[in-house]
């Protein structure tokens, strides 16, 4: 079988020795206020992790976590999925947005599962990009927290708006630039809870909006370089 997809993102850029001491430092007390990083789509296996992900497009873990039980009671695995109705699968993830898109790329992905993996959810980023609905970003999230496999950092919303404000990179939005430059700057074991702990962080106290410049002592410690911090006036 080929793969026609990049194994990984290109080459990630040089960073001094200052910048990556400020950057464990970092992550050493993002953990210190979040203890247990895991990721919070609900899943019993990789094939359940991956079709959360496929749905997390766009859509809230929350969101996802109310669909799925439903989801996974009537298709339970990449055999049962790759021969659902496509009008019940959107059915059943309607509520997540562009649902009819999703169905497709959950039934899609799952007969990629069973004709060319034997219904095994691959564990190499090559091979999870040829699923219909796998970006980098969810390869990421199912070889990190479904294989222990720390290919890269996922990058979604929080993550990049986090990595902004701390100064972990100059990049606004190319999500691959992004992830070149926070792999450059923390050692590969914590590429995964990496994320975590972003996100983490990103929803409980460095939110996209607010009213007053941050509170919490992370982010008046590594933040005073974002533009968050510049539009209220502060040095």
């Amino acid at each position: 079988m080929k793969y026609n997809v990049l194994n990984s993102v290109a080459k990630k850029p040089r960073k001094s020795k200052k910048e990556i001491e400020r950057a464990v430092e970092l992550y050493n007390e993002l953990y210190e206020h979040y203890p247990n990083p895991h990721c919070e789509l609900n899943h019993r296996n990789p094939f359940e992790l991956l079709i959360a992900t496929i749905l997390s497009a766009q859509c809230t873990d929350v969101r996802v976590n109310k669909v799925t039980p439903a989801l996974f009671e009537a298709y339970p695995t990449p055999k049962a999925m790759s021969e659902a109705p496509l009008d019940h699968l959107e059915e059943l993830v309607r509520t997540t947005g562009f649902y009819r898109n999703k169905a497709k790329s959950l039934k899609e992905a799952s007969i990629t599962l069973v004709e060319e993996f034997n219904s095994e959810v691959p564990q190499t980023m090559d091979e999870l990009l040829t699923l219909r609905g796998a970006a980098r970003k969810t390869a990421n999230v199912v070889l990190g927290n479904a294989y222990g496999i720390n290919e890269g950092v996922v990058v979604d919303t929080h993550v990049k708006r986090l990595s902004n404000r701390f100064g972990l990179t100059g990049e606004k939005n190319n999500t691959d630039k992004i992830e070149r430059d926070l792999m450059a700057l923390f050692p590969r074991e914590y590429w995964t809870n990496l994320s975590h702990l972003l996100i983490h962080h990103g929803r409980n106290a460095c939110k996209a909006r607010f009213s007053e410049p941050p509170e919490h002592p992370i982010c008046i410690k590594y933040g005073k370089r974002c533009e968050c911090w510049k539009m209220r006036g502060q040095k």
